[in-house]
């Protein structure tokens, strides 16, 4: 029996649709490309230059601020007695309290003014002698100032009960002191002055039987804070 269908055409592919179409550009095209990519390499060469010079400059900022960044003056309790109680008789009003202190200026062309300074002793949280410096005074870089005295008559403030108890600790180890420096201080960078700073010291205080200083505390580095 014979197919009575159609039969449909076939149509064959032209094998040049096959081919990746080439694309001629003109040398305008080339030129703009060319243009386009040194551009790019100039302006990531310009980005590169300004970072390393900003990182440059950074770090000689940085160093500066370390070499011209002010320390604060380092305080040393040098020296601290009462004789008195060694010899364990006697009473206040015979009493004395020698002491020395040591103020540093450990700056490098950095010199500091000393406006005003009060030097303080306690016993317990009471002051029981001091004397302020009546002279202002300037610090030269890289020197040591020694504040010292002999604290005795109306510059020691010790009373009767304070001395008895002070007796009391003799008897049973060392009496506790506390040496405080307070100073209102400037720095003086070059022709630069910095504004006031309330600089202050707490230096403790150990005295043997013998009413000399400890020597654990002799020649100690002080706390020093500013208010």
């Amino acid at each position: 029996m014979q197919d009575s269908r159609p039969e449909l055409p076939v149509y064959g592919r032209d094998r040049d649709q096959d081919r990746p179409i080439r694309r001629h550009h003109s040398a305008s095209y080339y030129a703009h490309r060319v243009k386009e990519s040194l551009t790019t390499r100039v302006s990531k060469l310009i980005c590169s230059i300004f970072l390393g010079l900003l990182a440059i400059v950074g770090l000689i900022t940085f160093i500066l601020w370390l070499s011209l960044r002010p320390h604060r003056p380092r305080i040393f309790l040098n020296d601290f007695s009462v004789p008195a109680l060694g010899q364990g008789g006697g009473g206040p009003e015979n009493a004395q309290i020698n002491f020395k202190v040591t103020a540093r200026n450990s700056n490098q062309g950095i010199g500091i003014y000393y406006d005003a300074s009060q030097v303080a002793v306690y016993y317990g949280e009471k002051s029981v002698g001091g004397y302020q410096v009546l002279t202002p005074f300037y610090q030269q870089p890289k020197n040591s100032t020694i504040f010292a005295s002999i604290l005795s008559g109306s510059s020691l403030t010790v009373t009767g009960s304070q001395w008895k108890q002070m007796l009391n600790d003799r008897s049973r180890g060392p009496v506790m002191f506390r040496v405080e420096l307070s100073s209102t201080i400037r720095f003086k960078i070059s022709s630069w002055n910095s504004k006031h700073h309330r600089m202050h010291a707490n230096c403790p205080v150990g005295v043997g039987q013998d009413g000399m200083l400890l020597p654990v505390y002799k020649d100690k580095r002080c706390p020093v804070y500013f208010s």
